[in-house]
């Protein structure tokens, strides 16, 4: 199984005309994700490769019936858009905009929730069940089919982890990217519970980096998981007050440090890695030979 995307997935692309939005629509597309749809206002009755494309996300709800977006336009748009996605009826919405102001990333999580919508991002690299189902940027050739679950807060170490771990046979469920920004439609612990509830996920990869108290929090859930827990953590020699690459990746008033998410995932159970690609090591550790009976 995989969470949140499958292969009954339905995907409409805003901003598709764009450069980015039409070569992302074109990777997805030819690696078997199901783009029913595109938007860009007042350019509907366009097509791209075969993909029709809309003024409106509720056209391509109602004429395609997409239920998942990927938005692809600038920041001042971005709030616009997924707001759109949200009122169309969409269940999903995967935001690969970055720079989106505070305030507009605040309102649309909070009309989200109320919908019962599922954001991922925005800053993200996006999502993927591999064999069924990419909505995003993610190199996709190196992921395969699986029973790990990874969430990541950082996109490139996200891949790293993701081809060490399909180097050594262990293949993935879905690959959830949180988002690097300060407001994210979910967390850790959201995916989580995802995870624990999917019978086919059997152990989990956290990417976590240093700011913010994602991961202590998420070392409170994984005490009650009955699944076992591997992660990763960037950030170990920089200074307090440094921003890293992510707007949520900075220590403030001394939370949010390497050091209290490496203590609190430990005391947790977790396994936690010194090196992205010692990563796949420790899960076959943790996972002994359920995970490699089922990669034959």
């Amino acid at each position: 199984m995989a969470i949140i995307v499958d292969e009954k997935t339905k995907v409409v692309v805003q901003g598709i005309t764009g450069n980015q939005g039409s070569f992302h629509a074109r990777q997805m597309l030819a690696y078997g994700s199901r783009v029913v749809a595109g938007v860009s206002p007042g350019k509907g009755g366009q097509e791209l490769d075969g993909i029709p494309v809309y003024d409106t996300v509720e056209e391509a709800v109602e004429r395609r019936g997409a239920n998942a977006s990927v938005i692809f336009v600038p920041a001042r748009f971005a709030k616009d858009a997924a707001l759109e996605a949200i009122s169309a009826g969409v269940s999903v919405v995967v935001i690969i905009t970055e720079r989106i102001p505070l305030h507009d990333a605040i309102y649309i999580m909070a009309y989200a929730r109320e919908k019962g919508v599922t954001v991922i991002g925005p800053n993200t690299f996006g999502i993927i069940s591999p064999g069924k189902c990419k909505i995003g940027i993610m190199p996709h050739q190196i992921y395969a089919p699986g029973p790990v679950g990874i969430a990541a807060r950082s996109g490139t170490l996200s891949y790293e982890v993701a081809a060490a771990l399909t180097g050594a046979g262990f293949g993935q469920s879905t690959v959830v990217g949180l988002g690097g920004d300060r407001v994210v439609g979910q967390r850790f612990v959201d995916v989580l519970k995802k995870f624990e509830q999917d019978p086919e996920t059997k152990g989990v990869v956290l990417v976590g980096e240093i700011g913010g108290s994602a991961e202590e929090e998420a070392a409170e859930y994984v005490k009650g998981m009955t699944k076992p827990v591997v992660a990763y953590l960037a950030g170990k020699a920089a200074p307090p007050g440094k921003r890293m690459g992510h707007a949520g990746a900075i220590i403030e008033r001394g939370r949010g440090t390497f050091e209290s998410k490496v203590k609190a995932l430990e005391g947790a159970g977790v396994r936690v890695a010194s090196v992205p690609w010692e990563v796949a090591s420790l899960v076959k550790e943790v996972l002994g030979q359920t995970i490699e009976s089922e990669q034959r």
